[in-house]
C-alpha cells in the first residue's frame, strides 16, 4: 500500500472523509505522522523479508574504514561475506581493534574481521576492517535496514500494512479522546494481534532464526 493509501484506511476507520494528499488539511497530516509512528514501531517488531537487503562494499588498498551507504544509523546485520574469497568475516569489538591498530603493527592482508565504527556525516553506520585491505575485495553487508519515513504519497509501504494500520488507528483515537480510555486499549490489543500474526507469518521464512542454541 502507498503512503495515502494507509493514511486513508485510517481516515475511514475513524469515520473521516477521505484525503486527495497527507498535508490535504492538519489531521491529515497529523495522520500521516502517525503512520510513520505506527511504521516505525512494526519495524523494530521484527526483522521483516521484506527490509532485508545487501550492501555491498568494495574496499581499497590501504583503507581500513567504510560506510555503510544509506544504512542510516539503526541498521542491523545479519552476516557479513567477503565474497572475493567466500569466506564469511568476523566480528571483534572496539577494543580488541584498537588493540591491533595502535598497540601492535595492524597487518595489511586480506580483510578478515570487522567492527562498527561511528556514523558518518551523512548518518549512515560505518564499519572498520582488519587487516586492512591489500586490494579490492568485495565485502556484502546482509542487513535488515529500516525503511525511511515515508513522505511521498506514493511511497510504497514495505512491512505488513494491517498493523500498522490497527496501530495508526489505535494512536489517532487516543489523540482524539472520544472514544474513551478503554475502547483505545482495545484497539491498541487489535492492532498487537495484527503485528504479532503478521510477525509469525514472517518468521517462517527464517524458521533458522527462532532455534536458540547455547554458545
Amino acid at each position: 500500500m502507498t503512503y495515502l493509501d494507509v493514511v486513508n484506511a485510517v481516515l475511514k476507520r475513524l469515520r473521516e472523509p477521505v484525503a486527495t494528499s497527507i498535508d490535504q488539511n492538519t489531521y491529515t497530516a497529523l495522520m500521516g505522522e502517525y503512520v510513520n509512528d505506527a511504521k516505525r514501531i512494526v519495524e523494530d517488531a521484527w526483522d521483516w523479508s521484506a527490509l532485508r537487503t545487501t550492501i555491498t562494499v568494495p574496499t581499497v588498498d590501504a583503507t581500513h574504514t567504510y560506510s555503510l551507504t544509506g544504512s542510516g544509523d539503526d541498521v542491523k546485520t545479519i552476516n557479513i561475506i567477503n565474497t572475493t574469497s567466500s569466506s564469511f568475516m568476523i566480528y571483534k569489538d572496539r577494543y580488541w581493534m584498537d588493540n591491533t591498530f595502535f598497540i601492535n603493527d595492524p597487518a595489511t592482508s586480506e580483510p578478515q574481521y570487522y567492527t562498527f565504527y561511528g556514523i558518518d556525516s551523512s548518518g549512515d553506520t560505518k564499519v572498520k576492517l582488519y587487516p586492512i585491505p591489500n586490494g579490492v575485495y568485495s565485502i556484502d553487508f546482509n542487513v535488515v535496514k529500516r525503511q525511511a519515513d515515508l513522505s511521498d504519497p506514493t511511497d510504497v509501504l514495505l512491512v505488513p500494512h494491517m498493523p500498522v494500520i490497527h496501530l495508526t488507528t489505535a494512536l489517532a483515537s487516543r489523540e482524539r479522546g472520544e472514544t474513551g480510555g478503554r475502547e483505545s486499549m482495545e484497539l491498541f490489543s487489535f492492532a498487537n494481534s495484527f503485528l504479532s500474526d503478521a510477525v509469525a507469518l514472517d518468521s517462517q521464512k527464517h524458521p533458522e532464526e527462532l532455534i536458540y542454541r547455547a554458545v
